[in-house]
């Protein structure tokens, strides 16, 4: 190969690029002191804790890590941090961390379906997701059965669920 940067990583499926983002900053922000996390009775509307981040702020910022790594970083790169969601997502499945179901089920069938399309893209990158595809299958058959039906499901690249 010359010395040109691989980028057939990158045409797999817009999914993650479009819906990771706010579900992964939920997942991020049920595990983050920096959150802003509202408590009934405990703040008047309208207020924030001093050093804290609204849900859009967060996503705001998942969204720009997500865009730097499209724009600029590799296929290594967003394999880890696929990785990281992954991590978050099987966490919240086996109840070892804290975080919204349904962002979860959303973010780990995003992942899954990511890494299941890799078989047709040339590199390792199918191998390497092995493990991850199969905590993956196993956190979101979990996640189902604890998250009531949604009236928006996600949409697999080439057909609807």
């Amino acid at each position: 190969m010359s010395g040109r940067r691989r980028l057939d990583w990158l045409g797999l499926t817009p999914e993650p690029e479009r819906e990771l983002p706010a579900a992964v900053a939920a997942l991020r922000a049920s595990g983050d002191r920096t959150a802003e996390t509202p408590t009934p009775g405990t703040r008047t509307p309208g207020t924030r804790t001093p050093g804290t981040r609204t849900a859009e702020e967060l996503a705001a910022a998942e969204r720009r890590r997500v865009e730097r790594l499209v724009l600029r970083g590799t296929r290594h790169s967003w394999l880890r941090y696929l990785a990281e969601v992954t991590d978050l997502v099987t966490g919240v499945a086996a109840g070892t961390r804290t975080g919204d179901p349904a962002a979860a089920l959303l973010a780990g069938e995003v992942v899954l379906d990511h890494h299941r399309m890799l078989i047709g893209l040339p590199g390792p990158g199918y191998g390497r997701t092995a493990a991850d595809r199969t905590a993956l299958e196993s956190a979101v058959r979990a996640l189902r059965t604890r998250t009531p039906s949604r009236t928006h499901t996600h949409t697999r690249a080439g057909g609807s669920r």
